[in-house]
């Protein structure tokens, strides 16, 4: 069996996982699965910059807050109905990571990572300076009779659940054949040895540029269906917290594996709920499992189970 065909049986085997388990959990955990499907949708975008092409960014939490708003705010003012408001999410999150790749893709490094922490927390003082439309910290709730796709209500356990999986299902399959067409493979080149790969006669300052754009586009996907799923819009999802989550998500996870976001995100969701009933030092919990982890798992879940069992893991 060749890798391609492992892999593919790897992605749609972890699909059809996902839809048994909706039958067979109980409900809070049906709730739990959906919420971490539409974060894992958001991680996936960060690996693609980080893990794949080896950009790390602290200002993913604009692309997340740029389609969560692009939806919220055209659905609040405009009226849009669900599809031409995710599509005015997904537009909005593809035009800020294009403004922030060209700008931001001058520097490198740790220059890189510190202005698209900068651009983030321009998004965030923007959607506070303009709190009369925003609603700023309060943020604003979408009504269950506005989340309607299709003719089908998004607000039942089932249709959210379900609608949650497709988006990831969709961006699941689109990653795993983004990483291996030569489009990937290239990036993959430019995380390994830019220099090498310039040489070679690939134009690495253009495929970043579009390595940016995908990846605040996705990232843009899963904040404008964040939004629609669960119904509220807030200025707390483009705070310098939620770059950092998706960093500890593809950490933890993975980095440069299409499986380790989701792992990473089930394992960082359910860490912080048990602790959080035990303590409310919660975080200090997730920090030494993540330092535990970074100590004698450096790759990630993922990235272990790839080196240590299946080196054929994409």
């Amino acid at each position: 069996m060749s890798d391609a065909q492992r892999s593919h049986i790897l992605h749609f085997g972890v699909i059809g996982l996902l839809i048994v388990l909706f039958f067979v959990l109980p409900a809070y955990h049906v709730g739990n699965l959906s919420r971490i499907m539409v974060l894992a949708i958001y991680a996936m975008g960060y690996n693609l910059l980080f893990g794949y092409t080896g950009l790390l960014s602290l200002g993913h939490a604009l692309f997340f807050a740029a389609g969560m708003y692009g939806l919220g705010m055209t659905m609040q003012f405009f009226d849009f109905t669900p599809a031409p408001a995710f599509v005015s999410g997904l537009l909005v999150a593809l035009i800020v990571s294009a403004v922030v790749g060209f700008l931001a893709l001058r520097t490198s490094g740790v220059a890189f990572m510190i202005v698209t922490l900068m651009f983030a927390q321009a998004g965030y003082l923007t959607i506070l300076y303009f709190g009369t439309y925003t609603r700023g910290d309060e943020g604003f709730v979408i009504q269950q009779a506005e989340r309607v796709f299709a003719g089908i209500s998004l607000t039942g356990a089932t249709e959210r659940y379900f609608a949650a999986l497709i988006l990831f299902s969709v961006c699941f399959l689109l990653t795993s054949y983004l990483v291996r067409s030569p489009f990937g493979r290239t990036l993959i080149a430019i995380r390994e040895n830019e220099e090498r790969a310039s040489m070679l006669g690939y134009d690495t300052v253009r495929h970043k540029v579009k390595a940016v754009m995908l990846s605040g586009t996705i990232s843009g996907a899963s904040g404008a269906a964040y939004a629609l799923l669960f119904g509220y819009t807030g200025a707390t999802f483009a705070t310098v917290q939620y770059s950092i989550f998706p960093l500890l998500w593809v950490l933890l996870g993975g980095a440069g594996t299409t499986i380790g976001p989701l792992i990473g995100v089930i394992f960082m969701f359910y860490l912080i709920d048990y602790s959080s009933s035990l303590t409310t030092a919660y975080m200090l919990v997730a920090g030494v499992a993540l330092v535990l982890l970074t100590l004698f798992a450096p790759q990630g879940l993922a990235g272990e189970i790839r080196k240590r069992l299946c080196p054929w893991l994409p």
